[in-house]
């Protein structure tokens, strides 16, 4: 491809495609020799497609595990290395910076400007400091106030597309039957599910310029759900950021958190009624210090059971949202809180019942501890969830997901579901999402 520099694109089959898509695909500048993979289980050995790279890739573009990275950058003589993905350490970046720049490339990202694109409607962001602070309720609460105020809402969420890249090139979501027609995982049913549940419309996949504009045709406002803590796709009106007090400290030191800290018009503090009052104080002040100009709101997160008296002096297992628990490094969640505020017995360890797949994550993040994350990339790592919960000796299973499990597995003891929500505690977010539309 003439003098281009040789590129790799470092991702988790997300804003690594959204970053080719909009910045490589069609710039002379680069030759993207290979994607590497990361964070998310068996998504490497595939290809970007041929369809979706363009015509300077007629062979698509491999995507390689992240460990081939310094071996690709030396037999390639690659020149650059671009971090295309998120929820990473200042630190964990660096580490990734110092190996490729010892094997011989340059390390870059890149920011807003060269990725994000505009919508003609208004768009309305949820992003976060770290994967787990609440982002999902966040959108559910402003999506069901536009569309209680009579605006037609779309939801474009950040993208999981972990299946056949060409079918999953814009994805439209109006009923579960879509969930089943798209093969979704159970990390994207906890997404698209609960938005389902109220009516509103749900587009994802991997080509964001064509979604944005498919999205556009029928609604009057966008909602950009993001993933874990990505900076949104779109430009935004507003832009909401979700902190979580019961990581206190991480608001500055996890990319691109911070940059989502800084960027944003709204810092909404979650989860104040179930953290302590000096964390939740040190995030305000981090907050503040961060960005100074923002509006700081402070919301509480109120968790409902069907029947919270079945689990008093019962021995239960707690089933959390799987990426929140792995690179989320949350060490409990709402199944967690659930059982300690209604007065369960125990919780009892998953670990030695593990099968498969669920296994290899308790080994890959150790300090998981006795939760189980609700993992299910795919058919065969559902059906090893489904085992792991069958062979685990509790008196119930207590689901801390965003979706009803019940509907993709078959559970052999009681279990019952938390559903948790959003409460603002000062300042209503109503205000602010008017001002968007009278804009």
């Amino acid at each position: 491809m003439g003098n281009s520099y040789k590129a790799i694109i470092m991702g988790a089959a997300g804003r690594d495609f959204h970053n080719f898509n909009v910045y490589f695909r069609n710039n002379p500048t680069f030759d993207v020799v290979a994607f590497t993979a990361a964070q998310i289980p068996d998504i490497e050995g595939r290809v970007y497609p041929k369809q979706l790279a363009g015509s300077r890739y007629a062979r698509g573009i491999p995507i390689l595990a992240e460990e081939d990275m310094p071996r690709l950058i030396t037999e390639q003589k690659i020149d650059y290395v671009f971090l295309s993905y998120s929820d990473l350490s200042h630190l964990d970046v660096m580490h990734k910076a110092s190996l490729a720049m010892a094997s011989g490339a340059n390390f870059a990202l890149l920011g807003p400007r060269e990725t994000q694109l505009r919508s003609c409607k208004p768009v309305v962001s949820v992003c976060a400091v770290r994967t787990g602070s609440g982002k999902s309720q966040t959108s559910r609460k402003i999506a069901k106030w536009y569309k209680d105020k009579g605006y037609k809402v779309v939801a474009i969420r950040h993208p999981m597309p972990y299946g056949d890249l060409v079918k999953q090139v814009c994805q439209r979501f109006e009923t579960y039957d879509d969930l089943a027609r798209y093969q979704c995982t159970i990390e994207e049913r906890e997404e698209y599910e609960p938005h389902l549940k109220n009516g509103i419309i749900v587009y994802a996949g991997v080509d964001y310029e064509i979604i944005l504009r498919q999205a556009e045709k029928e609604a009057d406002v966008i909602i950009w759900d993001g993933g874990n803590n990505d900076f949104p796709f779109y430009k935004s009106d507003l832009q909401i950021v979700v902190a979580d007090p019961h990581r206190a400290g991480h608001e500055d030191s996890y990319h691109p958190g911070e940059t989502n800290v800084r960027m944003a018009d709204i810092l909404l503090i979650n989860k104040v009624d179930t953290a302590k009052k000096d964390d939740v104080r040190k995030v305000e002040l981090n907050l503040k210090r961060l960005n100074p100009r923002a509006k700081i709101i402070h919301a509480a997160s109120p968790i409902a059971l069907d029947d919270p008296k079945a689990l008093r002096g019962k021995k239960v297992l707690a089933v959390e949202d799987g990426p929140t628990l792995t690179h989320g490094g949350m060490r409990y969640g709402a199944a967690t809180i659930a059982a300690q505020q209604h007065g369960c017995k125990a919780l009892i360890d998953p670990r030695p019942y593990a099968v498969g797949s669920i296994k290899d994550t308790f080994r890959k993040y150790p300090d998981i501890g006795v939760l189980l994350p609700a993992m299910g990339y795919g058919e065969k790592q559902i059906h090893e969830l489904q085992q792991t919960i069958n062979k685990v000796p509790c008196d119930t299973v207590l689901i801390g997901t965003p979706i009803d499990l019940g509907r993709l597995i078959k559970i052999n003891k009681p279990a019952q579901r938390v559903t948790y929500s959003l409460k603002e505690l000062d300042t209503p977010l109503d205000g602010f999402l008017g001002k968007v539309m009278r804009r």
